[in-house]
């Protein structure tokens, strides 16, 4: 039964650089189907079925991207697509749909998702969302979740939590003690032994009254920029003036009022083509195939290895192991899984060469 408060946010202005070459400017990450046959900013979208209707699902995204939006997501009423006039990190995304909450129901609930997660099961996720939007409707807290890690991760923040203050639909709410920006291997270790910390999954739940309080405690210049806009400033000429910062950094590491319920199920942001590879079951052969209808994986001697493709396409393989392909159209990567991160720097050479059109 959906809460007639809740309003959910999916931040989807993403550049998702990371999963080029699939991952374009004219159809990023969230676009595409990275983790089954839909879109993830679709998947993100269906995993609030029966919590949140469509008409109070916000989708904020860059001006380049509406039409993308409303593609993938035509059950979203137009309105409902926010167009943020420039990239400014996530903390002016936060406040700007904030604002456009408060003016349509200042008493609403509001659950911030990114569009680009893996998260199962969806049933557990909307329980634990659900809880979290019970705790926010009585106090004017900010909840963020944790996830309960399951090895010593180096490239997440890391949340420590304090004291149980209660628990709700069975999930525990605890007091936040501090955040912890990328620990190194050994601290990660530690982390992971404690028992206390958490991958911070940059999933956040507040009532409207409580995130427009921190944003003007902690954030007064976007405040006045939005409350300019509403006196009729042009949103694109004050929103560059707001710093750009994450909301952890910007909001949540500052607020004395924060708490977190934990996840304890499978949550994965698919930061790269590598983490793809450890989400997707190994065929017989012990590869990792992830193509939409028409593409075909062909192996001898082959295993370990992450290929993705679209359309009417063939990657054969042969003698190889432990590698990442992708072939588009436009173009064909090929990469050890343990440097799939390192495919940014593709994209930051081929941008100094190329200029913005080849990405």
């Amino acid at each position: 039964m959906s809460d007639p408060t809740l309003y959910a946010v999916v931040m989807a202005g993403g550049s998702g650089t990371r999963f080029w070459p699939a991952s374009r400017a004219a159809r990023p990450k969230q676009f595409l189907p990275i983790s089954g046959g839909q879109a993830m900013l679709s998947e993100t979208l269906a995993r609030l079925e029966g919590l949140v209707p469509a008409e109070r699902q916000l989708v904020v995204t860059a001006a380049s991207q509406v039409e993308l939006v409303r593609a993938t997501a035509p059950q979203l009423p137009e309105e409902n697509v926010i167009s943020e006039p420039e990239a400014r990190n996530t903390a002016p995304c936060v406040a700007l749909a904030a604002s456009e909450v408060a003016r349509r129901d200042p008493q609403a609930i509001q659950a911030v998702l990114a569009a680009d997660h893996i998260i199962e099961p969806a049933s557990s996720f909307r329980r634990t969302i659900s809880a979290a939007a019970q705790t926010a409707a009585r106090d004017e807290v900010l909840i963020t979740l944790g996830v309960k890690p399951t090895s010593p991760a180096t490239g997440y923040g890391y949340i420590e939590c304090g004291e149980q203050l209660q628990t709700v639909e069975g999930i525990p709410v605890h007091q936040v003690s501090r955040f912890v920006e990328k620990p190194d291997l050994e601290t990660a270790n530690e982390f992971l032994a404690s028992g206390i910390h958490f991958w911070n999954a940059g999933i956040f739940v507040w009532s409207t009254a409580a995130i427009q309080a921190a944003v003007g405690r902690h954030m007064p210049g976007a405040r006045d920029a939005l409350a300019a806009v509403q006196g009729g400033a042009d949103l694109a000429e004050v929103y560059r003036d707001i710093p750009a910062e994450p909301v952890d950094v910007a909001i949540m590491e500052r607020a004395d009022n924060v708490r977190m319920l934990p996840m304890d199920y499978t949550w994965n942001d698919v930061g790269s083509w590598g983490a793809l590879a450890e989400l997707t079951p190994a065929n017989q052969e012990g590869n990792h195939p992830v193509l939409s209808k028409g593409a075909r994986l062909v192996s001898i001697d082959s295993k370990g290895c992450l290929a993705y493709a679209e359309g009417d396409r063939v990657i054969a393989l042969v003698g190889v192991e432990d590698l990442v392909v992708v072939q588009t159209p436009e173009a064909t990567l090929v990469c050890p899984r343990d440097r799939a991160q390192d495919v940014k720097r593709i994209v930051e050479q081929l941008r100094n060469e190329e200029g913005e059109a080849f990405l």
